[in-house]
């Protein structure tokens, strides 16, 4: 991940600090298991084909279950141009609406959101989709090929509809 930084953010760092960013993401897949099954193997990424492999700090399952992948203080590779400042959260599904449009998935979802936005002081706003990567103020990277580059899930509409539920949980314990 330090190499990865290096060449992306001009920073040989691994660790996360200061984390700005909370980045929502579908996994495509049916299960948190696949999820863990896909990112585990220290094997380059199918995008980029370059070490480390894609990852997430959490996975939410369709169960409302909750699983750390990776230690908050370590950066994963999950959105390009916000690795060095972003923390991923995988959702079991295939689209949007899968996490939406389940109640247990969902609450855990944002119960998970609100605390590590609480716990890292972590604007809504600053609470995006994997869609969304481009237009955050924190996106920086060197490689000038991926600049441009993001992903469709999380789309702007769907993260409307989630930072308004996220907002009325309330502010962060003062």
């Amino acid at each position: 991940m330090a190499a990865y930084s290096e060449r992306h953010y001009g920073e040989r760092a691994w660790r996360l600090r200061r984390p700005r960013v909370i980045v929502e993401h579908m996994a495509q897949t049916s299960s948190a298991r696949a999820v863990y099954d896909t990112f585990a193997p220290d094997l380059p990424d199918v995008e980029l084909h370059e070490l480390p492999n894609v990852c997430s700090h959490f996975v939410v399952g369709s169960s409302g279950r909750i699983f750390r992948l990776v230690n908050l203080r370590t950066r994963c590779r999950h959105s390009v141009g916000l690795n060095w400042t972003a923390i991923g959260i995988e959702h079991v599904g295939y689209g949007d609406g899968d996490a939406l449009g389940d109640p247990r998935e969902l609450r855990a979802s944002l119960q998970l959101t609100q605390w590590l936005r609480c716990k890292f002081h972590i604007r809504v706003d600053d609470v995006i989709g994997h869609a969304e990567s481009l237009s955050s103020p924190y996106h920086h990277e060197l490689v000038p090929s991926l600049r441009r580059q993001t992903h469709g899930d999380w789309r702007h509409s769907s993260m409307r509809v989630y930072r308004r539920k996220l907002r009325h949980r309330g502010p962060c314990p003062g």
